[in-house]
């Protein structure tokens, strides 16, 4: 059974309102609420996606479920939430395999 992250994921994606991949992220201008990566995405990736959440000044979290399972796209590491009601469902629901990010 799927859990509260990727129910609201799976409306994300059924809203067009998720964007997959560093080069589509890399495109948009503003807009971005969420940057979600994957827990075993290369630490390139992971500076990228540290680069995107001061750019576009939005949370990041961590899926330690792997990524990939959520958004059912094999390969995904990295993706960006564009509705700002959904991003918010999601960090509130964050935990267990979901987990926020912090600066340390």
């Amino acid at each position: 059974m799927a859990g509260k992250v990727e129910t609201y994921v799976g409306f994300c994606l059924r809203a067009r309102k998720i964007t997959l991949g560093g080069g589509s992220i890399d495109m948009l201008k503003k807009g971005v609420f969420l940057i979600m990566v994957c827990s075993t995405a290369s630490e390139n990736t992971f500076k990228l996606a540290l680069k995107y959440k001061k750019r576009f000044n939005c949370p990041l979290m961590v899926c330690n479920a792997g990524l990939e399972n959520a958004v059912h796209k094999q390969d995904c590491k990295l993706a960006a939430v564009r509705d700002a009601e959904l991003a918010r469902a999601i960090c509130a629901n964050a935990g267990g395999d979901y987990e926020l990010y912090t600066e340390r």
